[in-house]
């Protein structure tokens, strides 16, 4: 555990341009966006061997994207730093460098806990299907990247998280999706078994409905507004490792949900996928901005 723990200091970092003669813990300190990073780094007493010699490649997760992992979840890796919050940080840490000009799309490179990062460049660069917002921040010790996810290893995915509802019920950006999903009766279908693939709308994309709209589904509840919200739903996982431009998944509500993929970013039926693979214990969650309509 102590040499996975040394190998793993690696791991935080980053934000300011003009990095010059700062280690990856000095950008990851002075960054407005990593404060949760910060605090795991520290907690995990990783800072020290942060400053170390490496070189090391860093993927860097934002405030957001910790954000999207329920408070009680990431309240109980913070509890025992060494131990899996150490594991999760250690996936995002590469020993040496791989900047954008050396990476390329499929190209996989082995973490500092022996699994596989891999990339690529068809929707713009990614690492394990996490977008890497800001590439090539430089440290006198190695390179950081910005990403807008938390990457689990495998084996953590389905026994790091809650449930989808838990996911949902926890989340501060999908509290009228959770109300509307209680509403409907599906929350404790959500909670089940699974696996289930959920896209999950935003507040903000609920309230992009027009007023009646709204007001018409609250009125049926069991019916129009159950559909909706199921064809929001696939059964089974449909997470970035198997889903492609072109792939087509029939939602629990009977239509289909069609995948595309550019320069742009990854849609579904033409919704923007800000977040993807929030795991869960019984499937996966995706954010959002707009309404799926059947």
């Amino acid at each position: 555990m102590k040499k996975i723990i040394f190998k793993l200091l690696i791991l935080s970092v980053f934000f300011t341009s003009n990095v010059n003669a700062q280690t990856v813990v000095d950008i990851v300190v002075n960054s407005p966006d990593h404060n949760t990073l910060e605090t795991a780094v520290i907690a995990a007493e990783l800072a020290g061997a942060l400053s170390g010699e490496g070189p090391f490649t860093v993927f860097a997760p934002t405030d957001a994207a910790f954000g999207a992992i329920d408070a009680a979840t990431l309240n109980t890796l913070l509890a025992d730093p060494t131990g899996d919050l150490a594991t999760i940080l250690s996936h995002h840490v590469v020993v040496g460098v791989a900047d954008s000009g050396t990476i390329m799309d499929g190209q996989s490179i082995g973490n500092l806990i022996a699994q596989n990062l891999t990339f690529s460049t068809a929707s713009g660069l990614t690492v394990n299907g996490a977008n890497i917002s800001v590439t090539d921040i430089r440290a006198e010790n190695g390179v950081v990247h910005v990403i807008d996810a938390v990457m689990l290893p495998e084996a953590m995915k389905t026994r790091i998280m809650g449930t989808i509802m838990d996911v949902v019920s926890t989340s501060p950006v999908h509290t009228t999706l959770n109300s509307l999903i209680e509403t409907a009766g599906l929350d404790g279908a959500l909670s089940g078994e699974g696996p289930f693939t959920l896209f999950a709308p935003t507040d903000e994309a609920i309230a992009a409905l027009p007023a009646e709209v709204v007001e018409s589904l609250l009125a049926d509840p069991t019916g129009a507004l159950s559909q909706v919200l199921l064809f929001h739903a696939v059964s089974g996982v449909a997470s970035t490792d198997n889903i492609a431009d072109g792939t087509r998944v029939g939602s629990l509500q009977g239509g289909n949900l069609e995948f595309a993929a550019n320069a742009n970013g990854v849609t579904v039926n033409g919704i923007n996928i800000s977040t993807f693979d929030i795991y869960t214990t019984n499937g996966v969650v995706h954010v959002i901005d707009a309404v799926l309509v059947p």
